[in-house]
């Protein structure tokens, strides 16, 4: 029997230890999709306690904590640090088989060395052991991401962010590198229209000028793309429930949007059609720039109206939708392609149930410019867990390229996060070692070794060129 989380954790044959510890293991780290804070980066920000950069903001937490029958007291509520730690200790030992077992554990041993289960039992020891380390300048924001190896990473940005963070980050220089991406989710929430006219107006205190007609709304977010362009974005990011591409036409969506500026209602098919018009006006503007886009599909978010009005959204009220995915994706990457405007691509599906469709459908669009232009990301969100992982890998592997995969990321809000690039290259390695022992695969250590070490850096590297 093998010991609980021990150097070759996840690592079932001699041939997968010697994959990981040669060749995974020593990778550094390109975090292409965060939810970090730039703020705390750039500052260095230095957390008083375990609880504030373990449990802060952290809704796959919040979730077992609330599935267990703790109070939201001691979730998001006024309790004490110390008090939502102690609560989050009583819930670990439940989470047993569901992946924030293995995260705990795994960010405990390599943050702050403690090898100790988190339980009722060790959670004073343990919660005094991390804060007294916490305190030290080893254990700054940065500090922690130089722990984790971890060279560049691109965090999650509004259009109207001042990117002032990034600015001071960029001025400082140093090893570690902090870059912008584009999301811009909110400036075509057209099914919001109070939301968007309140955007338009911070839009338009923004760039000078009023916003008046679609095609000065337009103006005004290609110039934050370029400010962006000009800080160092080379990413863009979209979180959908699916990819709209609608036909419509210049003249209907002026005037869609002048019912937006007049606070009139609009069709079920009006906002559809806007969002189209966006996306595509969007990545037209990524492909000048030889940016990268990323498509995060199929969430069903903000089910709880009544916990949303009290906790607002990214509590953990979010789920897997099982929304149509396949032709509207089609239409919109065919239209780009046929115009040759279709930029490096990367796409996430949060259904397990469009994993082959995924696959296949990069196959559509790689057209040789690029090596692995247009990819499939890795298990996303309620995915990136062990069998989740294993079923995307194995999907990849079958239907395109595995060779070309830019690996993993955290899509995270903690800066404890990055032992799931660990996790991921501990599961990639003992799924290829084991089809080596199967004979499945040649022996070919050293080509099989640096195909890893692409997986895991040498392919994002190359193809975000930053």
């Amino acid at each position: 029997m093998k010991d609980f989380l021990d150097q070759n954790f996840l690592l079932q044959s001699k041939t997968a230890e010697r994959l990981y510890h040669n060749y995974a293991q020593q990778m550094p780290i390109i975090d292409y999709h965060n939810h970090l804070s730039p703020k705390q980066i750039a500052e260095d920000y230095q957390f008083e306690n375990i609880t504030q950069v373990w449990l802060y903001g952290d809704h796959y937490k919040w979730r077992a904590m609330r599935t267990l029958g703790i109070d939201e007291y001691f979730i998001t509520g006024s309790a004490s640090d110390w008090e939502k730690f102690e609560k989050w200790a009583e819930t670990v030992p439940y989470t047993m088989r569901n992946p924030l077992y293995h995260w705990t554990h795994l960010e405990l041993q390599r943050y702050f060395g403690i090898t100790k289960l988190l339980n009722p039992e060790t959670a004073k020891e343990i919660y005094e052991a991390c804060n007294a380390k916490l305190q030290s300048k080893e254990y700054s924001v940065q500090g922690l991401l130089k722990k984790m190896h971890v060279k560049t990473l691109c965090t999650t940005d509004d259009p109207l962010d001042s990117l002032e963070f990034h600015q001071a980050m960029a001025k400082k220089g140093g090893d570690l590198v902090m870059l912008p991406a584009f999301r811009p989710d909110k400036a075509m929430q057209a099914e919001d229209i109070l939301g968007l006219n309140n955007y338009c107006d911070k839009l338009g205190e923004l760039v000078g000028y009023a916003i008046l007609d679609y095609a000065t709304y337009l103006n005004a977010l290609k110039a934050r793309h370029d400010y962006f362009a000009s800080h160092g974005a080379s990413v863009s990011d979209h979180g959908l429930e699916q990819i709209y591409s609608e036909n419509y036409t210049e003249d209907e969506i002026a005037t869609i949007f002048k019912k937006i500026r007049n606070h009139q209602p609009l069709s079920s098919q009006e906002v559809i059609k806007f969002k189209s018009a966006m996306l595509e006006a969007f990545a037209k503007w990524d492909h000048e720039k030889n940016w990268v886009q990323q498509f995060h599909l199929g969430a069903l978010r903000n089910n709880n109206d009544r916990l949303l009005s009290s906790l607002g959204p990214d509590t953990g009220f979010d789920s897997i939708g099982d929304f149509s995915q396949a032709a509207a994706l089609a239409k919109f990457l065919n239209k780009l392609d046929a115009e040759n405007c279709l930029a490096k691509t990367i796409l996430y599906n949060l259904n397990p149930a469009d994993n082959e469709l995924m696959a296949t459908m990069i196959g559509n669009y790689n057209d040789g410019t690029v090596k692995g232009k247009i990819q499939w990301g890795s298990a996303w969100w309620f995915l990136d867990q062990k069998e989740g992982m294993v079923k995307q890998l194995n999907a990849l592997s079958n239907m395109s390229l595995l060779s070309c995969f830019v690996g993993m990321l955290t899509d995270s809000r903690s800066f404890l996060s990055f032992p799931r690039h660990e996790y991921f290259r501990r599961i990639l390695c003992d799924l290829i070692a084991t089809d080596i022992e199967n004979g499945e695969l040649p022996n070919d250590e050293p080509w099989i070794g640096k195909m890893i070490q692409d997986i895991c850096y040498n392919n994002a590297q190359s193809y975000f060129k930053f």
